[in-house]
């Protein structure tokens, strides 16, 4: 089977998998951030139909939607289709590896690719359409969107950063916030930091609107 027809198959793949997705991770996402990694990929260089199916599949088996792992399920797929075992391992390590396990955890992908898809993933998660996901996520999880009791969290582990509950305004200072200078490559930090201030005016405005002071980015 040649690549386009792979892709083909991976998109419908992926289009059936999340369909009625209600989190925020649904199946415009995936297309947003293979966009996104295709216009880093296009300046950075690698391996474009690596990144390109790496970006499809990046959100199968994420441990906020899933309880079986990226190895498991995408490996399900992949052995489905006529994709050489350097390839697979290449894309599954990609979807393991790309996925934000709090502030303290300097997670970082060891291929170009990786490093595209994680940054094409993170601009999603910021800006304008970032706020919105960020509401959807946490509505569709119950949280509060904001409470002047609880205070942003710094977690130590990955495994603090999933159990902890919080609120969705808690989640720009435990995540958001923090992505603008974690992004890999030159042309994602450059995406980036518009979209950065963006949140930054977001959340000046929010505090004004409840007359409590803007504290920061809390760094």
């Amino acid at each position: 089977m040649d690549k386009a027809s792979i892709i083909g198959q991976t998109r419908n793949y992926i289009q059936r998998f999340f369909e009625g997705e209600g989190t925020g991770h649904d199946y415009l996402h995936i297309e947003r951030v293979v966009t996104n990694a295709l216009q880093i990929q296009k300046t950075e260089g690698g391996d474009r139909f690596i990144v390109e199916m790496a970006a499809l599949l990046h959100d199968v088996g994420d441990h906020k939607l899933f309880n079986k792992s990226p190895r498991e399920l995408i490996g399900e797929f992949l052995n489905e289709i006529d994709l050489g075992s350097d390839q697979q391992e290449a894309i599954i390590s990609i979807a393991e590896q790309v996925s934000f396990k709090g502030k303290q955890q300097k997670e970082k992908p060891d291929s170009l690719e990786g490093e595209i898809v994680q940054d094409a993933d993170r601009l999603d998660a910021i800006g304008a359409i970032g706020i919105a996901r960020t509401f959807t996520y946490g509505g569709s999880v119950n949280q509060p969107i904001f409470d002047p009791k609880l205070n942003p969290t710094e977690h130590e582990s990955f495994e603090e950063y999933k159990e902890q509950r919080s609120t969705t305004i808690n989640h720009f200072y435990e995540k958001l916030l923090l992505l603008k200078d974690r992004m890999n490559t030159a042309t994602g930090k450059k995406l980036a930091a518009e979209r950065h201030e963006f949140m930054i005016d977001f959340l000046k405005q929010f505090y004004s609107e409840l007359d409590i002071e803007f504290p920061g980015e809390l760094k």
